[in-house]
């Protein structure tokens, strides 16, 4: 069984304000994304993916996340995506995936790497690639 654990961070109030750049940028991408899926036809998540870096060419704001993390984001569209084909498939009535709104978007995902836990000072404290240390509270 798989666990995901939840903590809470305790960031500064400039860094508060970096993690919701964060936030809003992966959103801007999701959207784009979602926008490219609705006009072409046949494209995959990893076709998608491997556009990131022509993206970041002209889109000079993705350099400031990591690319893992918009590689998730590419993902996570990809699996709503299929989540709704299977639904659809067992009978169910589904819609569209829709255009996520400045509130709607509240997450980004780290994967395999772009992170670690260190634990220094008797503090531990999360440390994100990009965006630096975040001070934790375990419950």
């Amino acid at each position: 069984m798989n666990y995901n654990y939840r903590y809470r961070l305790r960031p500064s109030d400039a860094l508060e304000e970096q993690l919701a750049w964060t936030v809003d940028t992966c959103r801007q991408v999701y959207n784009h994304f979602l926008h490219r899926l609705n006009r072409t036809d046949d494209t995959s998540a990893y076709s998608e993916q491997k556009l990131l870096p022509s993206l970041k060419k002209w889109w000079s704001d993705l350099k400031g996340v990591h690319s893992k993390v918009l590689q998730k984001v590419v993902q996570r569209l990809y699996d709503n995506l299929s989540t709704l084909r299977e639904r659809k498939e067992k009978g169910y009535r589904v819609g569209t995936l829709k255009w996520k709104a400045p509130g709607e978007y509240r997450s980004f995902t780290y994967s395999q790497s772009g992170f670690k836990l260190k634990n220094t000072g008797g503090r531990t404290r999360l440390w994100l690639s990009k965006l630096g240390e975040i001070p934790l509270t375990f419950h």
